[in-house]
């Protein structure tokens, strides 16, 4: 699968439409590829007034832009999850002051990142939302940003308690505050396709990362 790396935009998608069924089915089937099907909620369409409009009913039944949370970049804006439409994307949840799991997943990221063919490579977004709304403020985000060398691809997102928490849930990710205030979490990357729709989840610390950007891939080449 590095070798997708070298090739163009079309030929990794004749590759794709040709081979990945076939990978596709072989991952369901070995249960490596997760498919979630719990995203189907009503669409809520009321975007704040700081935000661009967004019509929720454009979303899919099961895309996780229906979720209507506002969140906050490491600059500030207000974003939306929906405004990521229309782009493949890699997302995590993590904390900034994390010392082992996170940076592992962020560098995991990066792997997939590098796996992916220039055309594909430059639409795709990398996106990080914290659990750690008390201490990962947006200017701790942008900190984290110029620390780990994150260019204009990565999204860093703080949000509300609930915002969070409804973002989790959606994705299968569970995290716990400990005493010392660091957190116990689940490590899980998710690609979703350009209309917000969960298409694969690498979970776990090791491994995977060829087949979630043949997913990412695929993703892409699917809009």
């Amino acid at each position: 699968m590095n070798a997708i790396a070298s090739m163009s935009r079309p030929e990794i998608c004749n590759t794709i439409r040709y081979t990945f069924p076939v990978r596709l089915g072989a991952l369901i089937l070995s249960g490596l590829l997760a498919v979630p099907g719990a995203l189907a909620a009503e669409p809520a369409a009321n975007p704040d007034a700081c935000c661009p409009a967004i019509d929720a009913a454009a979303f899919t039944k099961n895309s996780l832009y229906q979720a209507d949370a506002t969140f906050t970049d490491d600059t500030g804006r207000a974003v939306k999850l929906g405004e990521l439409r229309g782009r493949p994307v890699v997302l995590a949840m993590f904390f900034a002051s994390c010392g082992y799991a996170c940076p592992l997943i962020v560098s995991d990221m990066q792997t997939i990142r590098e796996k992916l063919p220039a055309e594909i490579r430059e639409r795709a977004a990398f996106v990080l939302v914290s659990f750690d709304v008390a201490r990962d403020t947006p200017a701790a985000l942008a900190t984290y940003r110029a620390q780990r060398s994150l260019d204009g691809q990565w999204v860093l997102l703080h949000g509300a308690d609930d915002s969070v928490r409804e973002l989790a849930a959606l994705l299968g990710v569970k995290y716990k505050q400990e005493t010392d205030g660091a957190f116990s979490h689940s490590n899980l990357i998710t690609i979703l396709n350009p209309q917000g729709e969960i298409t694969h989840q690498r979970t776990g610390l090791k491994g995977g990362l060829d087949e979630a950007a043949a997913a990412l891939a695929a993703a892409a080449c699917a809009n």
